[in-house]
């Protein structure tokens, strides 16, 4: 997991050769006015989608994992709090390819980190991450869907 502020995700583009073309995306693109659906930017290998969320709690919010995306997640409407446990330590539970993704019932995260809009954080296959904790009924969100190289 990485946690910054967007303008520094320059400085991790040899971490993956599609974060450049994420910061391409940002140079020229308002996510504030952005409609809220999928917007493919290479294929299935790199898009954004725009969402707007409800409200999770630390008591309702549940983990998730992803094996073939990487995550850019970047709140925009206001600060959110994710909740993170490293994959190593979540129990074992069944994978969806479809949409791939684990769903971690009844586990709570071992720690919470928040957000500010203008931040912005990256998760990895090994990050279990519950998102989407906020104060506000809802949240307007980017998740940037990279995939693994």
């Amino acid at each position: 997991m990485i946690i910054d502020s967007i303008e520094n995700l320059a400085n991790y583009v040899e971490m993956n050769p599609l974060f450049a073309d994420v910061v391409e995306f940002l140079k020229s693109h308002d996510l504030s006015t952005m409609e809220e659906g999928k917007h493919p930017i290479k294929g299935d290998d790199l898009y954004v989608n725009v969402q707007v969320a409800k409200q999770r709690t630390m008591e309702t919010c549940f983990i998730e994992s992803h094996r073939k995306m990487i995550d850019i997640q970047i709140p925009i409407s206001c600060e959110e709090t994710y909740g993170y446990s490293p994959l190593e330590v979540l129990p074992d539970a069944v994978y969806d390819a479809d949409k791939d993704m684990t769903i971690y019932d009844g586990v709570k995260p071992q720690e919470y980190v928040t957000l500010a809009p203008g931040m912005m954080v990256i998760f990895f296959p090994q990050d279990g991450h519950a998102p989407c904790i906020i104060d506000e009924p809802e949240i307007k969100k980017a998740i940037f869907k990279v995939y693994t190289t």
